[in-house]
């Protein structure tokens, strides 16, 4: 298991779009993955769930990945968060 937190930097938080490109990524792995923020936890590669945590611009989620491709599955989700997912 590998996990690291990031700050979610667009500007209108997880909303549709950027949940939806997020969930993309999360299911090219195969890797069980989730991401917490407060006291919930979302699984990455379901948009509903993501959209459920209602996390903003400026929070801090941790992402979690346990698997085989945990490494590789963990260091693709912090750079698409980091590079704005698409926005």
């Amino acid at each position: 298991m590998v996990s690291q937190k990031v700050v979610i930097k667009n500007p209108t938080g997880l909303h549709l779009r950027p949940a939806g490109i997020l969930c993309k990524e999360a299911m090219q792995y195969k890797s069980h993955i989730t991401f917490t923020y407060r006291e919930n936890t979302a699984n990455a590669k379901s948009v509903l769930s993501v959209l459920g945590a209602c996390v903003k611009c400026g929070d801090e989620i941790e992402i979690v990945c346990e698997g085989v491709d945990e490494e590789e599955a963990l260091k693709a989700l912090i750079t698409a968060i980091e590079n704005g997912l698409g926005e």
